[in-house]
Parts: structure tokens; C-alpha cells; sequence
């Protein structure tokens, strides 16, 4: 009886098809967050969000499964390692309440973290996979060749912005009577040294 042999092309073939479908599983997109697997971060719209580190433990527990219970035993094992002395139902309270803070849901009307009670939590949320990063409306991606130009469209902005702040301050200034007192202040101080350079 012999066992068939694996041909170091095939096994090749075998990892690239494998690291492809590790980065295709990059991120994990449910609503306006994405979850970033390899770097470990959550974003909103395309930016970072801070999360604590058992916070987002949690979550992946609670994403990797959506639809289904994680008990609370499996959060505790995820969490804390054998021979860890904590309080763990109030730890893992306090915990899920973080991840709930940082995803704005509440446990009165869950959007993504609803408890079952006695036996744990359970994600609602649509889980997607995917392998680009979601930009948020209205970001604008420049190619390296538009740099140039898209480094001068940045700095024209910049300085409209800047002249509608002055302006907007400047108008505030006279509208609440402060611009019309140093308009005042200046012109005697103008007057009294006008009067001290001709004086006879």
C-alpha cells in the first residue's frame, strides 16, 4: 500500500491559496464598523476607533459567531487564562458594557450585542468579509502621480477654510461690540500720537 505523494508545486499552490484566503478574510464589516483581524483594530467610517484590548476580545468572540450564543464560560476562557484570579461575572460584565460604549448599542435595545440571559451574549449584527478597509463619503484617495496637484488642491482648501473662520470671527468681533473698542482704542492712540509729533 503506498501513500500518495504531494509534489512541491502543489504545496506551493497549496499556501498562496491559503494567504489568499487569509487576506480576503482581512476584515469583518458589520454596520459602520470594521474589524481589523491582522492589526487588531476597530474602525468607524473608515477611522480608528479606541477600544480596550478585552473589549475587542469580546467582539471578535461575539463576530466569529454571529447569530449564535457565546457563553459567558467561553469569554471567561478567552479572556482571562487558567490560574487568573479575578472576579469574573463582574469583569465580564464591565467588559461587555466597554465594547457596547464603544459601539453605542445598549443592552435596553441592542443594535449588536444582545445578552441571554444566564448563558451569555449573542451578535445581531450582519457579519461581512471582506479585504479592503472601507473609506468613509467623502474621503478623497490621491494617486501618487496626483500628488502634486492634489497637495495644492489640500493647501487652496486650507486656506478658504481659513479665510471663513477669520472672517466668521472677525464679524463675531463688531457683532458683540469687542472689534468696536479696539477700533476706538486705535484711532486715539492714532490722535495722541499724532498730537505729541506736531506739537510746537
Amino acid at each position: 500500500m503506498s501513500t500518495p505523494m504531494t509534489s512541491k508545486s502543489a504545496l506551493g499552490a497549496h499556501k498562496q491559496q491559503l494567504s489568499a484566503t487569509k487576506a480576503a478574510e482581512r476584515y469583518l464589516c458589520f454596520g459602520q464598523f470594521q474589524v481589523d483581524l491582522q492589526r487588531e483594530e476597530l474602525f468607524k467610517e473608515g477611522s480608528r476607533v479606541r477600544i480596550p484590548y478585552k473589549a475587542f476580545q469580546v467582539l471578535l468572540a461575539l463576530v466569529e459567531r454571529p447569530g449564535e450564543i457565546v457563553t459567558r464560560e467561553a469569554l471567561r476562557a478567552r479572556l482571562w487564562p487558567c490560574g487568573t484570579f479575578v472576579e469574573y461575572d463582574a469583569n465580564v460584565n464591565t467588559t461587555v458594557n466597554k465594547l457596547r460604549l464603544t459601539l453605542g448599542d445598549s443592552p435596553e435595545k441592542p443594535l449588536y450585542v444582545e445578552t441571554i440571559p444566564r448563558k451569555g451574549y449573542c451578535f445581531l449584527g450582519n457579519v461581512e468579509r471582506g479585504n479592503e478597509l472601507l473609506r468613509p463619503p467623502g474621503v478623497l484617495t490621491i494617486a501618487a502621480a496626483d500628488a502634486a496637484d492634489g497637495l495644492a488642491v489640500q493647501q487652496e482648501a486650507s486656506s478658504i477654510i481659513a479665510r471663513k473662520i477669520i472672517r466668521g470671527r472677525s464679524a463675531a468681533l463688531f457683532t458683540n461690540g469687542w472689534g468696536a473698542a479696539i477700533l476706538l482704542c486705535g484711532v486715539l492712540i492714532g490722535v495722541m500720537i499724532a498730537l505729541l509729533v506736531h506739537r510746537p
